[in-house]
């Protein structure tokens, strides 16, 4: 691959993984909407993914794109979608033990446990542009962190978070590692496939019953999360993992949390702070340098 095409291919992988980051980042706001509407988590994830699958079946169909998959990507899309459906309960789970701004935060701890495994495992080389981007990063995360007046955090809460993060970055590993020779959009058909049968097993066990949505307002928010921290956030995650590597697109998910707060301020009317602007402009900081470094 010529040098142009390389630094073509880093620099839209960047803008993928920033994009995905924000889109991912939304998630409070559509859930938080549909638990003030009556709906249980295992409601709202299963419309949520159950909505996102269809329309990708759809593209699919106008695409005219083969489901025909080999064992080895099928074991391979198999282990994306329970990581997934992990991730997307456990983070969900967590908003009823913490407020969702507060959640989001720490789930960013993925990008470093993303950066370790990668280390440990597969022996990648963390360079000094990677250890500062975490650094101002984590620095960032803890100043919003500490914003909150919540008081002491829930031990569960913060539990069900880490195991949220760890599982996505396993799943950002597995979708860079994989060598899924196929479309982002194949491969979330699979995702979503075993997400939705997953929160229907889930809610099974558990004796969960599955709250039909009520009224548009409620329908909005779930396609919302269908669409924008689902579907479009999955396939722009894809392509950053695969054009820039599974460390640098944990870190450029410094902007979920970002994204989270800035939701928390102008739709839930929570307080602008001091810690929250410095931690803004640390998180924006990272994500600047190791996108010019991607860049160059």
């Amino acid at each position: 691959m010529n040098t142009e095409k390389l630094k073509s291919r880093k620099f839209i992988g960047t803008l993928a993984g920033i994009a995905a980051a924000v889109c991912y980042g939304t998630n409070p706001l559509g859930a938080l909407k549909l638990y003030a509407e009556g709906m249980q988590t295992n409601s709202v994830l299963f419309y949520r993914f159950g909505l996102a699958w269809l329309i990708i079946a759809v593209v699919m169909l106008f695409r005219k794109e083969s489901l025909k998959v080999t064992r080895q990507e099928f074991r391979v899309l198999t282990g994306l979608g329970l990581l997934f459906i992990i991730s997307s309960l456990t983070l969900y789970l967590s908003f009823h033990y913490m407020a969702a701004g507060v959640a989001s935060t720490i789930l960013f701890t993925y990008p470093v446990m993303t950066a370790v495994i990668m280390a440990v495992f597969f022996h990648e080389r963390i360079t000094w542009p990677t250890v500062v981007s975490l650094l101002l990063s984590g620095a960032g995360v803890a100043l919003l962190y500490w914003s909150d007046s919540a008081g002491v955090l829930s031990t569960v809460g913060v539990l069900l978070v880490l195991a949220s993060a760890l599982s996505y970055a396993l799943y950002i590993i597995v979708v860079n590692k994989g060598n899924l020779q196929m479309s982002s959009f194949k491969i979330n058909f699979y995702v979503l496939m075993y997400c939705t049968l997953g929160m229907l097993v889930y809610s099974l066990i558990a004796g969960l019953p599955l709250i039909l949505p009520q009224n548009a307002t409620s329908w909005f928010y779930v396609g919302w999360l269908a669409l924008v921290p689902a579907i479009f956030a999955l396939v722009l995650m894809v392509y950053a993992a695969k054009y820039v590597g599974s460390t640098t697109t944990a870190i450029l998910g410094a902007l979920e949390p970002l994204t989270a707060v800035l939701i928390g301020i102008f739709v839930f009317d929570e307080p602008f702070t001091f810690n929250l602007a410095i931690g803004i402009v640390l998180i924006l900081t990272a994500v600047v340098l190791i996108a010019a470094v991607k860049k160059a």
